[in-house]
């Protein structure tokens, strides 16, 4: 058995060549050895969901609105990351018109309606409401319409909104006065930003979520520089920015629940990314300590403070220990105070959380050579199984499985909390059909699948959001990275949508609130693969009928006004010849 080390970033999937041969040989030998799937990993649970359980799909506004200067909009730190100077997002690519949904609200709620979800989850653009991302400096009216019209056409249509307050694209103002997350004052100007949205939108949204995976958004904005604002603090600019983050959702919530709660009735949450950590050697408790480690470093990091009061000591001790060996006087973690503890726990009606694969820890055995760096600080390897199903992207590998134990972690980890799954889902398959997207259909079958047995193991998972509606934009990756229930033809300027066969797949599921019998579930599929297949006949004529179009506006009114001058000369020569 093979196994590779991932690098920490998406693309830096390398063969372990860089350790010594001789853990290599060794660490291989206990992968085959102790790596064994149980028999209820590798079966199918058939069974339906809890009455109630709730269906969706989801998107952000700098992903897929565009329109990014248009009706009164400020700039974010994502427009200036994208325009302002090349190797930032692969082929140069802006997400200036993006998926166009700002001109599109209509026709993308049909496509919901077409997808029987029962919610949806998208984000407010921070500086299309706010343009300087201060409210006292005015707030854009054209901006809260827009998405009170967005909000009540998906009411209309019995859809219910999940409604993300930041999805990273913070306004361009804050970083260049305040120096955006790494200075706490934004944590202030959040907070005014949220109680606008609670006051403008709060009468019809009940699920709010603070921030969308805001450890990525510091780890690549602040540490490795690959998202916007691009800056690479090593080892300390992405502490301070997650430390005012926490502070940040810590004041949305209690000001939600000093002025708004008792009006309103909502909830609100957070949501956070992790993949699942499985320990190399489940025998080995050196595995297991940096598999512990991992989750911590990960989920830990922002869900302890909310339900615990403080950072994991894992972390603490571990930065710590760094810190003092590179020569500094205290640690690299920031600290809360105790009344800052008291204020942050306990700041959260449920936790969300995003999932996408699974790695395999082995405690790192050799020296770093690196400096001051979250990678460093965790002390851990991170494996892949070349045997598990490639979706596309490197990073991004389909291990179900994975998905019920971080899960069922999360849920004795923080006390029993309402899980929502707030993201999930797999990217384009190279070299593939355009819309008959199996690969998609196995990773959304074996994941939901896996979610129902951790609802079956007692976790308390309320619903699934799957990502993503629309292909949209991907951050540094453009538009190379397809994640959407619909392809977008970027090509086109109106971006048409086409349903992929995972739209008829996950239908179903929606419909039969899970996975009703072999027989039927098999139907599915076959159906879904024929639907996509007679798409995709109609996708590649569309270049024929299109020219058949045009052909036709030039054609009809030129032979019939060849027509009509034929006739006049005729009917001329013929009055002539009859005088």
């Amino acid at each position: 058995m093979c196994f590779f080390r991932y690098g920490g970033e998406p693309g830096a999937m390398k063969p372990v060549k860089a350790v010594t041969l001789w853990w290599v040989l060794l660490l291989v030998s206990r992968l085959g050895a102790t790596r064994k799937e149980s028999l209820e990993e590798g079966s199918f649970y058939y069974g339906t969901f809890p009455l109630g359980f709730t269906w969706g799909v989801g998107s952000s506004a700098f992903q897929t609105e565009g329109a990014w200067d248009q009706d009164g909009k400020g700039p974010s730190i994502w427009d200036t990351f994208t325009h302002s100077r090349k190797g930032n997002v692969l082929g140069e690519e802006t997400a200036d018109v993006a998926c166009n949904g700002y001109y599109k609200v209509q026709e993308d709620v049909a496509l919901l309606r077409e997808l029987h979800v029962s919610h949806y989850r998208f984000s407010l653009s921070w500086p299309r409401l706010l343009p300087t991302g201060v409210r006292a400096d005015g707030v854009n009216k054209k901006g809260i319409q827009f998405y009170s019209d967005f909000i009540d056409a998906l009411l209309n249509s019995n859809i219910t909104p999940i409604v993300t307050l930041h999805h990273w694209d913070l306004p361009q103002l804050l970083q260049v006065n305040y120096g955006g997350w790494q200075n706490v004052s934004t944590a202030n100007y959040f907070s005014d930003y949220a109680s606008l949205c609670f006051e403008a939108f709060g009468d019809r949204v009940k699920h709010w979520v603070t921030f969308s995976d805001p450890r990525t958004m510091a780890e690549k904005g602040y540490e490795t520089g690959h998202h916007a604002p691009g800056l690479k603090l090593h080892g300390t600019g992405l502490y301070k920015a997650a430390h005012h983050v926490i502070k940040a959702h810590a004041q949305a919530w209690h000001s939600y629940n000093n002025t708004w709660r008792s009006k309103q009735q909502g909830l609100v949450g957070i949501s956070l990314n992790c993949d699942w950590g499985e320990p190399v050697d489940i025998s080995n408790p050196k595995d297991i300590e940096a598999a512990e480690r991992y989750l911590q470093f990960c989920l830990g990091w922002f869900a302890n403070p909310i339900y615990a009061g403080d950072y994991p000591q894992v972390m603490k001790d571990h930065i710590g220990r760094k810190s003092a060996e590179q020569g500094l006087d205290m640690s690299r973690l920031p600290v809360f105070s105790l009344q800052e503890k008291s204020y942050i726990k306990g700041t959260s009606d449920f936790l969300g959380l995003g999932h996408f694969t699974t790695r395999y820890i082995t405690e790192r055995n050799y020296p770093s050579r690196q400096g001051p760096s979250y990678q460093n600080d965790r002390d851990l390897v991170e494996l892949v199984d070349p045997n598990w199903p490639d979706l596309g992207s490197k990073w991004l590998h389909s291990v179900p499985w994975g998905f019920r134990r971080l899960l069922n972690f999360a849920q004795t980890q923080y006390g029993n909390p309402p899980i929502y799954v707030t993201e999930n889902g797999a990217s384009q398959k190279l070299h593939c059909t355009q819309l008959c997207d199996e690969w998609r259909i196995q990773y959304l079958k074996g994941y939901t699948n896996e979610m129902l047995k951790a609802i079956k193991d007692g976790a308390n998972i309320k619903g699934y959001t799957s990502w993503s509606l629309l292909d949209k934009f991907e951050w540094e990756r453009g538009y190379s990275d397809r994640y959407g229930f619909y392809y977008v033809d970027f090509n086109k300027k109106n971006r048409p949508r086409y349903p992929k066969a995972s739209v008829e797949y996950y239908k179903k599921i929606i419909t039969a609130n899970g996975f009703p019998n072999p027989q039927e579930v098999e139907s599915w599929y076959l159906k879904a693969l024929e639907t996509c297949s007679i798409n995709n006949q109609m996708l590649a004529a569309e270049p024929f009928l299109s020219y058949m179009q045009i052909m036709t506006e030039i054609m009809v009114p030129t032979v019939c006004t060849l027509c009509i001058l034929i006739a006049a000369v005729l009917l001329m020569l013929l009055l002539r010849s009859l005088s």
